[in-house]
């Protein structure tokens, strides 16, 4: 695989923007509760937001987690066949650190409310 124009010149801008993808993020701390198939995972993922994620985007994260360490992909010769999916020990780390940050925005998200509403009537007086 070819290295691109934008990995070559920030290469872990690139890597945080795959951790912090909306999908990235669900897939990494729900990889932190245990392994999963690829369809258990699809359901997890969806039972926790607001939309499911497509078999084509879940694809894609998993395969720019795999690329970049993060995820395992383990695919068993059997039929039919089975793949599981977990955290490499990389990948651990960084669904640590994206977890604490889900954490802390949750604790915070009254301040950041209260922040906008600020800002936007201080847009509106002007």
């Amino acid at each position: 695989m070819s290295v691109s124009n934008s990995e070559a010149l920030c290469p872990y801008r690139l890597v945080l923007e795959h951790v912090t993808s909306r999908w990235g993020v669900l897939v990494l701390t729900e990889l932190l509760d245990r392994p999963y198939r690829f369809s258990e995972l699809r359901r997890a993922i969806s039972a926790r937001g607001n939309r499911g994620v497509s078999e084509k985007m879940l694809t894609q994260t998993l395969q720019t987690l795999e690329r970049d360490g993060l995820v395992h992909r383990d695919a068993k010769p059997v039929i039919p066949p089975r793949v599981d999916y977990s955290l490499t020990g990389l990948g651990r780390e960084a669904a640590e650190q994206v977890k604490a940050l889900a954490a802390w925005t949750q604790q915070r998200m009254e301040d950041v409310e209260q922040a906008r509403r600020a800002y936007d009537e201080a847009r509106a007086a002007s």
